[in-house]
C-alpha cells in the first residue's frame, strides 16, 4: 500500500505518494483545502494508502509556526474523515528551501523556482523521503 505526503498551505496542498511497495516518491499534486477531502475520496476509490504524512511547520527553536494551528486542522480533519488511516506529524523545515534547491539543480529556470506549485509538490515529495529514509 501507498504512503501520501502533505505540505499544508492555506491556499494550495502540495500532495506525494510512494509506490505500492513504498520505495520511491513521487509529487502527484497540489489541491486547495476546499477541496482535499473531495481529491481524497476520489482517489483512494482507485489506490490504497496506508498512511498520511503532514508536515509539521516549526520554528527554528523547536516551537510551533503560525502556520501550524491550520495544519492542526487539517490534521484533525484527516483523522475524522479517514480514521482507518493514521497520521503522522513529521518536522518540515527547510523543505520548501530544500525544494527550490531541487528545482534549481534540475536546470529548471528561475521562473519555475518560483512556481508555488511546484515548490509545494516537491516539498511533499522531500517530506515523503524523509519519513521513508526512517525505515
Amino acid at each position: 500500500m501507498r504512503v501520501m505526503a502533505f505540505d499544508y498551505g492555506t491556499k494550495r496542498i502540495g500532495i506525494a505518494v510512494t509506490d505500492p511497495m513504498q520505495i520511491i516518491a513521487t509529487g502527484l499534486d497540489n489541491v486547495h483545502p476546499m477541496h482535499i477531502v473531495d481529491y481524497l475520496k476520489k482517489y483512494l476509490q482507485a489506490e490504497q494508502v496506508e498512511r498520511f504524512i503532514v508536515g509539521e511547520p516549526k520554528q527554528m527553536d523547536n516551537t510551533p509556526s503560525q502556520s501550524a494551528i491550520h495544519v492542526r486542522g487539517f490534521v484533525n480533519l484527516l483523522k475524522k474523515t479517514f480514521p482507518e488511516i493514521p497520521v503522522e506529524m513529521l518536522d518540515e523545515r527547510f523543505t520548501s528551501k530544500m525544494a527550490s534547491a531541487v528545482i534549481a539543480q534540475s536546470g529548471m529556470g528561475k521562473k519555475a523556482r518560483q512556481n508555488k506549485e511546484l515548490v509545494d509538490t516537491v516539498s511533499a515529495v522531500i517530506l515523503l523521503q524523509s519519513w521513508m529514509q526512517k525505515f
